[in-house]
């Protein structure tokens, strides 16, 4: 591709050298460029990618875009200055891959909670419509039936860009993806068209890297604030930052509520273990799903969906189809009538929603144990607080390790403690090994009892000093359970 066409809608501030150059591809990481490619001076959170121009200039590139240039320049290279490499690798990316999600109807779905559920329904509930789509998830991409090994919620320029490359080649119609806090922040969605985006809610979260709520929420908010005229705005206005997210917002604007007024109002009917009937906008289902947040998820796929031109009773027809997705509130049963539930929850509000939602379910008839940690060199404010709502809701508590990453299990697990007060104290163990506390969990547990096993969820590992051990909460539970 000629540097001319990738560069059209670039901002650019100064050009030096040839511009008729033609680019064999588009690179972020200095070690990967290869003769013909043009480098993206990055300068990110950890590094700063202008100290690897040269080296990139030596493994063969011939183009460079940065913010500033060296000091000494290369005359058989070509230079793009920019005010900003972040919002110039995402459009870089795009004009290279065809401007994928030009073909595509991209719906993005950000908030604290329920990105996960609420992209893999849509993009489950398309493809069974008949409309080949794409998603773009936490817990894995697929490309139509495809599974692709995802690594971050929202990925890099460059491969979020290949992936929706991928899935036009693959002549999907739809695609759904996560849009997280980060990725708005570091402008990775930037180059990208919406056909529309769904609020779920905020609380709090990534304070490590935000280091306040309100620039967490001007994040997300940031997203609804780069929607076109032609895309949708779907918003939780259950949520007291849900009108936020609309204020500066052009594109359509919807709302879906289980308390007040709305576009898409629901309500829960009936509700038990194996799910609940549902109202939606006056026509009930029965889903396969449990909880007030389950029911708020399934309020934004209804409302997504018919946003996007479905028939509503096409829609409802395939929520009752719908099971959970891969560790949201994962059911196992044990023989002996004890219920596990393996939930991704990792922030004190995600706690609170799953917890009473079993307090509902439950209703005195067993008790509530549940097993929780908190992830390593991450937020540590919320770790006290997810130790007392733990408290509150629980019968029994047990304090063990999450992925501790660089940090000792046992220092998180202090910082969780401070939270308890004396009498939270008196129904609270600490066990660092993970194993062995959903191992201790199930022996507590008698006939009814349901444990819940909170913060990993869809997880297979445990990252640990660096490197990931193979751990999955559901293999575990089962084989303590002698499921295996």
């Amino acid at each position: 591709m000629k540097l001319l066409e990738l560069i059209e809608r670039l901002d650019i501030r100064n050009i030096t050298g040839n511009q008729n150059v033609d680019i064999a591809d588009v690179v972020m990481d200095s070690r990967k460029i290869k003769k013909g490619d043009l480098f993206v001076a990055i300068n990110g959170t950890a590094v700063d990618g202008h100290k690897f121009i040269d080296s990139a200039i030596s493994q063969g590139a011939d183009v460079v875009v940065c913010e500033k240039l060296p000091e000494n320049l290369n005359n058989e290279v070509t230079y793009v200055e920019v005010d900003d490499a972040n919002e110039a690798v995402a459009e870089l990316a795009s004009a290279f891959y065809g401007r994928p999600s030009e073909v595509l109807k991209l719906v993005g779905v950000t908030g604290t909670n329920g990105k996960t559920t609420t992209a893999t329904l849509l993009y489950r509930m398309f493809n069974r419509l008949g409309h080949k789509s794409g998603l773009l998830s936490t817990v894995c991409n697929y490309i139509v039936d495809k599974p692709v090994e995802a690594t971050q919620t929202t990925p890099d320029p460059l491969t979020l860009n290949k992936l929706l490359s991928e899935m036009v080649s693959a002549d999907c119609e739809y695609a759904f993806m996560e849009v997280s806090s980060h990725a708005v922040d570091q402008k990775r969605i930037g180059g990208l068209k919406f056909a529309g985006g769904i609020f779920t809610n905020i609380t709090r979260d990534h304070l490590d890297y935000h280091k306040t709520f309100d620039a967490y929420l001007k994040a997300k908010k940031g997203f609804f604030d780069s929607l076109g005229k032609d895309a949708f705005a779907l918003t939780n206005i259950d949520d007291r930052n849900g009108n936020v997210m609309l204020q500066n917002c052009v594109a359509r604007k919807r709302t879906y509520s289980l308390l007040t007024m709305a576009d898409y109002k629901g309500s829960i009917v009936e509700e038990h273990i194996e799910g609940m009937l549902l109202d939606i906008n006056g026509r009930e289902v029965l889903t396969h799903f449990v909880g007030r947040f389950n029911a708020y998820n399934l309020l934004a796929v209804y409302g997504a969906a018919v946003e996007l031109g479905v028939e509503p009773e096409k829609v409802l027809l395939i929520i009752s189809e719908l099971h959970s997705v891969d560790g949201r509130f994962e059911t196992i049963r044990s023989g002996k009538g004890v219920t596990a539930i393996v939930d991704y929850a990792h922030t004190p509000d995600a706690l609170v929603n799953v917890l009473s939602t079993i307090k509902e379910i439950i209703r005195d008839k067993g008790n509530i144990i549940t097993v929780v940690g908190a992830g390593g060199n991450r937020d540590k404010g919320k770790r006290p607080l997810m130790a007392k709502e733990s408290a509150k809701y629980s019968d029994r508590v047990i304090l063990t390790s999450d992925n501790p990453r660089f940090e000792e299990p046992q220092d998180i697990i202090n910082d969780m403690a401070a939270g308890l007060d004396n009498a939270d104290n008196m129904k609270t163990i600490m066990i660092a090994d993970r194993y062995q506390a959903i191992k201790s969990a199930a022996m507590m547990a008698k006939e009814g009892d349901i444990i819940l096993i909170a913060g990993k969820g869809h997880e297979d590992y445990q990252d640990v000093k660096g490197v990931k051990h193979h751990f999955d909460d559901r293999e575990v539970v089962r084989e303590i359970f002698g499921l295996k």
